[in-house]
C-alpha cells in the first residue's frame, strides 16, 4: 500500500471528517457539550477522528490561549538551532538590557529558561485584573522594571508577563518579528497559512497567550505530528531534534496544581503520566489542549469555549469525562 504523506493526510481533512476507527460520538460530553468545537486525533501519523461541533469546521481559527506559549517554545528552539540564541541557559538581560542597568543583580542572572518555566521571580500579572495589564501602553517594561518577586530558578508561579518576554528575546535576537519569524521558519515549512497573531500593546507579537494565537485546529494538530517525528515535517527537518527530545525529556521541571494530575512544567508545556503511560502536552485557558502520547504515537487536538464563565469548567470536562473515554479507546487499537 502505498503509505500517505502528512500534506495529503491533511488536505483530507477538509474536506472529509475521519472517525470510522474511534467510537466517540455516542458520548454526551462531545455531542450535548455546547462547549466543545473540534477534535482530532492521529495516530501513526494518520487522522483516526475528525470532528468539529458547535456550528464550527475545518476551517474556524480557534482562539488557542496558552498553547501560544508552546508554539513559540518552538521558536526558541529553532532560534537556538539558528544561533540566534546561544543556549536556553543564555541570561535574558543579554537581549533585555533593563535587567543589566537594574540596581538588583539577581535579575542579571535570570535565564531564558527560568522564563519558560515559569521560574524567573519577575513580576507576574495580577488574573483577576488581566485588562488592566493589557491596557498598559508598555507591558514587558513593567515586567522589566518591576522588583523581584523570587529568586530567579527557586519557585513556580504561572507568569503571563513574563513569558511575553520571550517574544521580545526573539525580536531582538532575530531581527525580526515574531509573527514573522514562525511565519518563515514554522508555519510556512508546515504549509500552515491561515492564522492570527496580535501584538500587545508594547509593539511586540503576544509571547503568553492572552491575546493569543489562532489556529486552526488541524494545523495545531500538525504541530504534534512534527514533535512525535522529532522535528521533522515531510522530510525536511524544522525544529531541531535535540531541542524536541529536550521539550519531551526536561531536566528541570516544576510541579503544578492543576492539568492533569500531578503535571509537571517545562519549557512551556506540561508532563505527566496517565494510567502508566507518559504525557506531554500543551495547555490553554478554557479547554485548548495539544495532547503528545509518544508510546501510541498519538496526537490529540481540542479547542473548546474560552470565555471566563466556563473556561475551568471546560477543562475538568475534557480531562476527566472525554480523554478518559479517548485514552482507553486509543489503548486498544493496534
Amino acid at each position: 500500500m502505498k503509505k500517505i504523506t502528512l500534506p495529503v493526510i491533511f488536505s483530507l481533512l477538509a474536506h472529509l471528517p475521519l472517525h470510522a476507527q474511534l467510537h466517540l460520538d455516542t458520548s454526551a460530553y462531545l455531542q450535548k457539550n455546547p462547549g466543545i468545537y473540534s477534535l482530532i486525533i492521529a495516530k501513526n501519523d494518520r487522522v483516526i477522528y475528525s470532528n468539529y461541533y458547535n456550528h464550527y469546521g475545518v476551517n474556524s481559527l480557534f482562539n488557542d490561549q496558552s498553547l501560544t506559549k508552546s508554539i513559540v517554545s518552538l521558536l526558541i528552539g529553532i532560534a537556538i538551532d539558528k544561533g540566534y540564541i546561544r543556549s536556553v541557559d543564555e541570561k535574558a538581560a543579554d537581549f533585555l538590557p533593563e535587567l543589566k542597568a537594574d540596581s538588583d543583580q539577581r535579575k542579571q542572572a535570570i535565564t531564558i529558561r527560568q522564563i519558560m518555566n515559569q521560574a524567573s521571580g519577575l513580576y507576574h500579572e495580577n488574573l483577576e485584573q488581566l485588562g488592566a495589564f493589557l491596557s498598559l501602553p508598555d507591558p514587558s517594561g513593567l515586567v522589566l522594571k518591576s522588583p523581584l518577586l523570587a529568586d530567579p530558578g527557586k519557585e513556580f508561579h504561572y507568569n503571563n508577563a513574563a513569558t511575553h518576554l520571550l517574544s521580545v528575546i526573539l525580536t531582538k535576537s532575530t531581527r525580526m518579528d515574531t509573527r514573522s519569524f514562525a511565519k518563515k521558519f514554522l508555519f510556512d515549512p508546515l504549509g500552515i497559512t491561515e492564522f492570527e497573531w496580535e501584538k500587545m500593546r508594547d509593539g511586540y507579537y503576544d509571547g503568553c497567550g492572552l491575546l493569543s494565537i489562532r489556529l486552526r485546529s488541524t494545523d495545531m494538530a500538525k504541530i504534534g505530528l512534527l514533535l512525535l517525528n522529532k522535528g521533522v515535517y515531510n522530510h525536511r527537518p524544522i525544529v531541531p531534534a535535540q531541542w524536541v527530545a529536550l521539550i519531551f525529556h526536561p531536566d528541570i521541571f516544576y510541579s503544578t496544581g492543576w492539568g492533569f494530575d500531578e503535571s509537571t512544567y517545562a519549557l512551556c508545556y506540561y508532563h505527566t503520566t496517565y494510567k502508566g503511560v507518559p504525557l506531554t502536552y500543551g495547555m490553554g485557558w478554557g479547554g485548548q489542549f495539544l495532547i503528545l502520547i509518544p508510546s501510541l504515537n498519538v496526537v490529540v487536538v481540542t479547542n473548546e469555549n474560552s470565555a471566563d464563565a466556563h473556561a475551568i469548567q471546560q477543562s475538568v470536562t475534557f480531562i476527566h469525562r472525554i480523554f478518559p473515554l479517548i485514552f482507553d479507546q486509543l489503548s486498544s487499537l493496534p
